[in-house]
C-alpha cells in the first residue's frame, strides 16, 4: 500500500479558523452579513457562506445605507482608513483581523510616528500587505526580494524599522535583513511571520524532501500557499498544487511509493481528508 504523510500543520491557521469561526457566528444572527474582501482564499467556504447569506463586497463604497448591517473585517486586516471609513457608515463592525498582524499594525503606527522609515518585506499587492502601508504615518518602503533590497540606497543616518508579512518565506527574510544591516547603522528588525507559518513551511519541506511525490492543497490567490508550493518543488521534482480532489489525476500517482501532503491556511480539514483518502487508496 502506498505512503502517505500528511503535514500536522496542514489547513487552517489560528487566524483565519478564528475569522471563519466569526462569520459563520455572525450568519446566524437577523443582520446583513458583508464580509470586506473574501473571508479567506478558498472558494469552497466562500460558496458555502454565500448560501448562508454571507456577501462579499471589495469596497466601504459598496456599502448601502440600511440598519442592521455587520461589516466583517478579515483575518488580513485593512488599512487604517477603512477601519475610519467604516465608522462613519454606522454599521456594526466585526474586525476578525488576525491578531498577529494587528500587531504589526501597531508596530509600524509606531515606528512611523517615531521617525523611522518603515520597510515592509512581503508582496507588495497581497491584502496583509495593503493593510499593514495603512498604519504608516510616513511611506513605507516594501520589497520581497534580495535584489530588491540590494537596488536601495544606503539609508546613512536613517533609522529602520523591518517588519515581515506573516506568511513570507523565512530564509528569504533573513536573507533580505542581511542586505539591509549593511544599508543602515540603525535598525530594528521585527520577525513579524508566524509560527504557524515558519512551523508549516519547514515540515513541508521536510516531508518532501523523503517522498516521492507532494502535493500542496490551497487556493490558487492564497499567498502562503504558493509558498509552499515553491518550498516543496525545491526539495521534490514531483510537487503538484491542487485546490480540490477535482484538480487531482489520480493516474499521475500510481508510480510513486510515499506521497507527502500539506495545505495552506485557508484549506478546510475535510478537502485534506478527501484528498489524503483517494490518494492511499489508488493503487
Amino acid at each position: 500500500m502506498r505512503e502517505v504523510t500528511t503535514a500536522k500543520s496542514a489547513g487552517f491557521c489560528f487566524g483565519v479558523r478564528r475569522a471563519v469561526d466569526m462569520v459563520y457566528a455572525e450568519a446566524k444572527k437577523d443582520n446583513r452579513v458583508f464580509t470586506l474582501g473574501p473571508i479567506i482564499h478558498n472558494e469552497q467556504v466562500v460558496k458555502d457562506l454565500e448560501k448562508k447569506g454571507v456577501k462579499v463586497i471589495d469596497s466601504v463604497n459598496d456599502i448601502s445605507e440600511k440598519e442592521n448591517t455587520t461589516i466583517i473585517i478579515r483575518s488580513h486586516g485593512v488599512p487604517q482608513n477603512v477601519i475610519n471609513a467604516l465608522k462613519e457608515k454606522k454599521v456594526n463592525i466585526v474586525d476578525a483581523t488576525c491578531p498577529f498582524v494587528s500587531k504589526i499594525h501597531k508596530i509600524v503606527k509606531q515606528a512611523s510616528e517615531d521617525g523611522k522609515t518603515v520597510v515592509i518585506v512581503g508582496s507588495d499587492n497581497h491584502p496583509e500587505v495593503e493593510g499593514i502601508k495603512g498604519w504608516c504615518v510616513s511611506k513605507p518602503i516594501v520589497i520581497e526580494s534580495a535584489s530588491e533590497a540590494e537596488k536601495l540606497d544606503n539609508f546613512g543616518g536613517k533609522k529602520l524599522c523591518i517588519v515581515s508579512q506573516t506568511t513570507f518565506n523565512y530564509k528569504k527574510f533573513k536573507d533580505i535583513v542581511d542586505i539591509l544591516s549593511k544599508k543602515s547603522y540603525d535598525i530594528d528588525v521585527m520577525n513579524t511571520i508566524c509560527n504557524a507559518t515558519e512551523e508549516r513551511q519547514t515540515e513541508a519541506g521536510t516531508i518532501a524532501r523523503q517522498s516521492d511525490a507532494m502535493l500542496v492543497i490551497g487556493g490558487k490567490h492564497s499567498s502562503n500557499t504558493q509558498k509552499l508550493y515553491e518550498i516543496c518543488s525545491k526539495e521534490c521534482p514531483n510537487t503538484y498544487f491542487i485546490q480540490t480532489l477535482d484538480d487531482l489525476d489520480l493516474k499521475q500517482f500510481q508510480s510513486f511509493r510515499s506521497v507527502g501532503i500539506t495545505a495552506g491556511a485557508s484549506t478546510p480539514n475535510n478537502i485534506i481528508k478527501e484528498v489524503q483518502a483517494n490518494v492511499r487508496h489508488e493503487q
